[in-house]
């Protein structure tokens, strides 16, 4: 009861606060009277009046009321529906600012959960032009108040969709797509899924964009095998954009907030489409998995090649590889490389792309890293050099483990999480590794992700 009363604030109160730091999904961060607030839409050395709108045990969250004191580095947002939106969440603040908000997000990371200080975190690599630049779309589909077809982003914190007809972020190609996918399904009268009913029958729409070879390919998730409008519908479609070379239907029957299903059926033209990265040509299909940022993709599979130091003797294992992109890469200049990924499609495009592109020394390995890499050592396959660039919820302890037991020389970790890259590098350093440098690299600008490239050595002796 104690603990009750010394909260200073409560729900529908306006109070000053002076921010001085940022939470991990960039919001600003301050203290009214010993207590924290958090401030979305606020920055670092800003004085704001907020609104508290939630209060817990151990910190409030605040509504952005009114700026008393800006901070410099704040920028009109470019976007119309930025403040309804969850897609971006730091179009206030300008592009330099993002940039070393994402290196400290990291540095602060890396000391608070792995007890590493003094590491070498690089600046962050940001883009010339940060806009347009994502090749993949996946909106949800909703109806709203007046009983029309909404598509487009969750509304912050909530399964509310913000009816998106053009992203600052997308490209443009995508957004026409989308706009003619909702137009034909509400013309067409397509009943559209609701996630408290569980009726209704398109759930998601994914658009993906070949950058460098101009092919598109539209997803539709339905909850049902059945979509006897489907094939009119991607005919339709398909008369408006001779960029589109694939529609596909995918199954997803579940009750859960899992997108994909497990089962496609082809209504349109090809099972996926093509695109190239260099002077690399991959195929992507419905469920597989794909950098959307090519342009700074190209970078960041530089920097891992960097980090590896191949000479052309090396056996290199690429573990969760996707459709085998950074595979591909990086057995340009080693002696063999081992890819191991989960996604049974993905091994399937993974095979192909290496075919296409003529690379006899990869071999692709489908099941989970953690299950397949200790089965590899035990029947003497060894590595030299392990890339590894999970999921957001980082490796499985026991990749990690195998990597020690063999004492694998470098290790080059691509991450999309601090928070979980903070938690792999401590069980390696603590197990005679080190580290010797890090890369960011903007892949999301406007957001609060920030990816990364770490090289990890192990000691000598």
């Amino acid at each position: 009861m104690a603990q009750t009363q010394q909260i200073p604030v409560k729900v529908g109160e306006e109070i000053t606060v002076e921010i001085n730091g940022y939470a991990t999904q960039g919001e600003g961060v301050g203290r009214y009277k010993g207590f924290t607030i958090f401030v979305p839409n606020s920055l670092d050395g800003e004085t704001v009046l907020t609104r508290i709108e939630m209060v817990k045990k151990n910190y409030a969250r605040g509504e952005l009321v009114h700026v008393l004191k800006d901070a410099p580095q704040r920028v009109e947002p470019a976007c119309s529906l930025y403040a309804l939106c969850g897609g971006c969440q730091l179009l206030h603040l300008n592009y330099q600012g993002q940039l070393e908000f994402k290196r400290q997000r990291l540095i602060d990371v890396l000391e608070r959960l792995g007890g590493f200080k003094g590491v070498e975190v690089h600046p962050v690599i940001g883009m010339p032009e940060p806009w347009k630049y994502r090749n993949k779309v996946q909106y949800p589909f909703a109806i709203n108040d007046e009983g029309k077809v909404v598509i487009g982003c969750y509304q912050q914190g909530t399964h509310d969709v913000v009816d998106t007809g053009e992203c600052l972020i997308q490209h443009d190609l995508n957004s026409r797509i989308m706009n003619r996918v909702r137009e034909l399904t509400q013309g067409m009268g397509i009943s559209v899924y609701d996630e408290k009913t569980g009726q209704g029958l398109l759930r998601y729409v994914l658009v993906k964009n070949g950058f460098e070879s101009g092919e598109a390919m539209v997803v539709l998730v339905t909850s049902s095998p059945e979509f006897p409008e489907g094939k009119e519908l991607a005919r339709m479609l398909a008369t408006g954009f001779p960029e589109l070379k694939s529609v596909v239907q995918n199954i997803n029957t579940s009750g859960g907030n899992v997108v994909l299903g497990d089962r496609n059926k082809i209504l349109y033209g090809e099972d996926g489409i093509i695109d190239r990265l260099g002077d690399l040509e991959f195929k992507i299909s419905a469920t597989s998995f794909f950098q959307v940022n090519p342009a700074q993709t190209k970078i960041l599979y530089q920097k891992a090649l960097e980090y590896a130091s191949l000479t052309g003797k090396e056996r290199v294992l690429d573990a969760y590889c996707g459709v085998g992109t950074l595979t591909l890469f990086l057995a340009k200049k080693a002696k063999e490389v081992y890819g191991i990924e989960v996604i049974p499609e993905a091994i399937e495009d993974a095979e192909e792309n290496a075919i296409r592109n003529q690379a006899k020394n990869v071999t692709f390995v489908m099941g989970a890293t953690e299950d397949v890499l200790p089965k590899l050592v035990n029947i003497g396959i060894d590595f030299d050099v392990a890339v590894v660039d999970p999921p957001r919820s980082g490796c499985e302890e026991r990749v990690l483990q195998t990597f020690v037991q063999v004492q694998v020389e470098r290790i080059v970790y691509v991450s999309c999480n601090p928070s979980t890259l903070a938690r792999d590098l401590k069980f390696l350093v603590n197990r005679g590794y080190e580290i010797k440098e890090i890369q960011p690299i903007d892949m999301f600008p406007h957001t609060y992700h920030v990816e990364c490239v770490v090289l990890v050595s192990r000691v000598e002796g």
